[in-house]
């Protein structure tokens, strides 16, 4: 056993570091005042620090790394194939490839665990705030409903509009308004304040719309990009989810409930429509599975702008429903949501339902 482990001696001693640091997370995690020393004072600034250098262009620094990791990925598979074949004992190069392909992947997955998985163990949005999510009585569900088609239909006649009625504001005017629209809510929640670059349009947009992502915010390079193949009604609340990501908060349904409260008090048309969009959205889909003939009442009422968008994005993403790069990509991402303690995986985004009836009720 010792010859074998010295055979591959500093292989071996990079899978023990891997797994030592993987082990000290998991170990640790549960301990809420270190995660939140770990996420203030080393990963927070290391990420931001990144930011700082990734934003001086304009190109998604995250994109070119992905590209880089498949080149060399195949490269690597390519040439350890190449090393296997020509080597006299070729079970020892084959375990050399396998143990070095096994090292990499195992040192980038603890470093997404220390740089993003902590902030799953850290305190939440409804910590630092106070506003926690509650059950829904069906009575209040309707009214906040209500109230946000109401406030929808007013911010439909704000912004511009094409020959079909759909949502046109150009998606430059809307990246480019991006660092300014957590300025108000920062006020009423001065732990949200950040000093925000924007956001950054993807290259590879239709990509991630194949796998059913509006956004990504990347821990490596402290960037949030966003699609900007997706339909341009929901890109302001989206660009807005991102950014509450690189604050800190990983649950997607904190995220989502932050893109609408920084997106609707933004004072910016393009980004208040698109927050009371999605909040009606969310809150539509749950009105509509408890009461189908009052969600469809609310509906037919809004204006034939809102319903355009809502015709419009609904046809976009019915393209690639259910193929198999977004069953795929579903089930990974629901799988790394649960590893990091979120039982409910992927219906998390469900949950943001619970705080937009705390928070709005006592308006609408």
């Amino acid at each position: 056993m010792k010859a074998f482990f010295l055979r591959h001696k500093k292989l071996h001693i990079w899978l023990l570091a891997d797994l030592g640091l993987l082990a000290a997370f998991w170990l640790c995690r549960g301990n809420r005042a270190w995660m939140n020393a770990l996420a203030d004072h080393v990963t927070g600034p290391l990420k931001q620090a990144a930011g700082r250098v990734c934003y001086l262009t304009d190109v998604s620094v995250m994109e070119v790394l992905y590209v880089l990791a498949v080149l060399l990925g195949i490269g690597y598979l390519a040439w350890s194939i190449a090393a296997v074949a020509q080597a006299k004992g070729r079970r020892r190069r084959a375990w050399s490839a396998v143990l070095g392909a096994a090292d990499i992947a195992l040192a980038v997955y603890a470093g997404f665990c220390l740089l993003w998985g902590v902030n799953f163990w850290t305190d939440s949005f409804q910590d630092k705030s106070g506003i926690y999510a509650q059950p829904v009585a069906r009575e209040d569900l309707l009214a906040v409903t209500e109230y946000f088609a109401e406030q929808l239909s007013q911010a439909a006649d704000q912004v511009p509009r094409d020959e079909n009625g759909v949502f046109a504001v150009p998606r430059e005017e809307i990246l480019a308004g991006s660092p300014h629209v957590y300025d108000e809510i920062e006020k009423a929640f001065p732990f949200l304040e950040f000093d925000d670059v924007g956001v950054k349009a993807m290259y590879f947009s239709r990509l991630m719309s194949v796998i059913d992502f509006t956004g990504f915010y990347c821990p490596w390079t402290g960037e949030s990009n966003v699609n900007v193949d997706s339909p341009a009604c929901l890109l302001p609340s989206t660009a807005a989810h991102e950014l509450a990501h690189q604050r800190g908060f990983a649950s997607e349904q904190e995220c989502n409930f932050l893109a609408v409260l920084a997106s609707t008090t933004s004072g910016d048309p393009a980004y208040v429509y698109a927050g009371w969009l999605m909040g009606y959205i969310h809150l539509g889909n749950a009105l509509y599975r408890a009461d189908p003939d009052t969600y469809w009442a609310i509906r037919d009422g809004l204006p034939d702008g809102v319903k355009a968008d809502l015709a419009y994005n609904n046809a976009y993403w019915d393209q690639f429903r259910d193929n198999v790069a977004q069953q795929a990509a579903s089930k990974v991402y629901d799988g790394i949501l649960k590893a990091y303690g979120d039982e409910r995986g992927i219906q998390s985004y469900g949950t943001v339902v619970d705080l937009l009836v705390a928070y709005y009720r006592d308006r609408a």
